[in-house]
């Protein structure tokens, strides 16, 4: 596809596509796979994506795609999606096995315009996406000390779009919120499945681990 090459022209398209967004599950929603998706930086254009899949039920991993490529889109705040997105479809382009679910190291719902990289992700491939971020983009309240404990994260006049999430008893939480064909509450549960031990997801911690290791090689 062609991607915006102006600020304006992919807001619009941002704007656009927010519409086409599903908040629900599918009833027979089943997550055997779950694709672990991050982009790490180069210089100014050079990026790396990464794409691990993993087997959502033991967590091995399955397949592994790195791809380099070059960017020119400009770094702007809530335009992420438009320098990382090409490279991301790369990556799932070329992985054998077909992931059920994609867990973005980003936003989702949790954006000013309703859609970040998780739900760009998930409308462009139809495949049930979940933004998994390290920071909040709104506001929250502590959830409670345990895992599993949750509270609402907020943006604007209280609109809920994600959820404060504590994946290990005492440390920080992450920030889950919904990209595309799931639910709010089904997200923060797939994102405990997949954190076991450590706070952040499996999905998260391998695909970061890979991209800062291709990221600062050669």
């Amino acid at each position: 596809m062609e991607w915006p090459r102006t600020v304006d022209d992919a807001v619009a398209m941002q704007e656009r596509l927010r519409t086409q967004v599903i908040t629900t599950s599918a009833p027979d929603l089943r997550v055997d796979t779950v694709a672990g998706l991050d982009v790490g930086y180069r210089g100014d254009d050079a990026v790396v994506g990464v794409c691990v899949v993993f087997d959502a039920n033991t967590l091995a991993v399955l397949d592994e795609v790195v791809v380099e490529d070059k960017t020119d889109f400009p770094y702007i705040a809530g335009l992420f999606a438009f320098r990382e997105m090409p490279v991301l479809l790369r990556t799932l382009d070329q992985v054998k096995v077909a992931p059920d679910l994609l867990v973005a190291d980003g936003q989702g719902l949790a954006h000013p315009r309703r859609f970040g990289l998780a739900c760009h992700l998930g409308v462009h491939t139809g495949i049930p996406s979940i933004g998994v971020a390290k920071n909040p983009m709104g506001r929250f309240d502590q959830p409670g000390p345990s895992r599993g404990s949750t509270s609402d994260l907020l943006m604007d006049a209280d609109d809920v779009v994600g959820k404060a999430l504590r994946t290990q008893d005492g440390v920080k939480p992450v920030f889950v919120s919904v990209g595309h064909k799931i639910d709010l509450d089904r997200a923060c549960a797939e994102v405990l499945r997949l954190a076991p031990r450590y706070r952040l997801p499996e999905t998260t911690r391998r695909a970061d681990t890979l991209t800062r290791q291709v990221a600062s090689s050669g």
